[in-house]
Formats: structure tokens, C-alpha cells, sequence
């Protein structure tokens, strides 16, 4: 599982670094478009650690699609439709994601271990 993890990764990072240097490969379609689906929505399934895995893999992924969506409908709202801004939109958002979830995992973590302590009565 962690070399499936590993190969879908690099294709992924393969797909937005042909997106950024806009690429004439036939490959930039494929690669680009898993890139925009798995980014996000893997930010996503970190932070719906509560589910099962497929209710958790069909919420993530229909996440990425509407966060896509909304991404792409924004962009073309105020009229700065373009690949590179798409892909960088996307890459920020599911940044900023996953380090809300990195945060709020941090602080819980801090959190439980202090009500773990029992309080000393004088």
C-alpha cells in the first residue's frame, strides 16, 4: 500500500509540474486532472478520520470535485480564468487544509494529554 501511495503521489506532482510549465506532452491531461481529484481530496480524507474508509473515499472524492468546481467557478467569476492559477488554487487550498487538519490534530494531542494528568489536591 505505501508504494501505491508513493506512485499515485509522484504522478500527482508529475501532473501539476507539467500543468505549471505548460508542457506539450500528451501526458499533461491525464496527470493534471489526477493531480486536481487527489489533491484535494486527500486533504479531504485527512480530515474526515472519523468515517469508514468508503464512506470516507466517496465524501473526499466528491469534495475534490466540488472544491474544483468552486475553484474554477470563482476564477471565472472575476475573469482570471487560467491553467497555472487553477492548479496553484487547488495546490494552496489543499495546503491550507491539511495543515488545519496537522493544527487541530496538535492541539487536541496537547489537550488530551494535559486532561490526562490527574490534578494534584493540596
Amino acid at each position: 500500500m505505501p508504494l501505491l501511495a508513493g506512485a499515485a503521489t509522484a504522478v500527482a506532482a508529475f501532473g501539476a509540474l507539467l500543468s505549471l510549465i505548460d508542457s506539450g506532452s500528451w501526458l499533461r491531461g491525464p496527470c493534471s486532472l489526477f493531480f486536481l481529484l487527489a489533491a484535494p481530496a486527500v486533504a479531504l480524507a485527512a480530515a474526515l478520520r472519523g468515517l469508514d474508509p468508503f464512506g470516507r473515499a466517496l465524501c473526499s472524492l466528491a469534495g475534490s470535485v466540488v472544491v474544483n468546481m468552486l475553484i474554477a467557478q470563482g476564477m471565472l467569476a472575476v475573469h482570471r480564468w487560467s491553467v497555472r492559477g487553477g492548479v496553484v488554487a487547488v495546490t494552496v487550498l489543499s495546503l491550507l487544509l491539511l495543515l488545519l487538519v496537522l493544527f487541530r490534530e496538535r492541539i487536541s494531542g496537547k489537550r488530551t494529554q494535559d486532561r490526562a494528568t490527574p490534578a494534584k489536591v493540596v
